[in-house]
């Protein structure tokens, strides 16, 4: 899914800490911003003011799952869900 997308940065987790996707980070041209895990043997580095933004990601997915419709994928197209999603986030960004 990374392969297909163009971005200055990735954002991720600790999770996603694994060669494979970092050199296809890198193949893309954007800089993998993933903390290490605590087993790696050679610790890289990252930016930690960039891995802050992050955390309003993470919020902004916890809001939009306060909306039972997208929560619960009622939707059958994903047109329709796709229309609801930005009549949420519309909603929120007004509030």
């Amino acid at each position: 899914m990374i392969e297909n997308m163009k971005a200055d940065a990735v954002l991720a987790d600790k999770g996603y800490d694994a060669d494979y996707i970092i050199e296809t980070v890198e193949k893309i041209g954007a800089v993998a911003v993933i903390p290490p895990k605590s087993n790696r043997k050679t610790p890289r580095s990252y930016d930690k003011e960039i891995y802050k933004e992050r955390n309003l990601i993470e919020r902004l997915f916890n809001k939009l799952k306060h909306f039972r419709r997208i929560a619960t994928r009622y939707d059958k197209t994903a047109l329709s869900f796709m229309s609801f999603l930005n009549i949420a986030a519309i909603y929120l960004w007004l509030k």
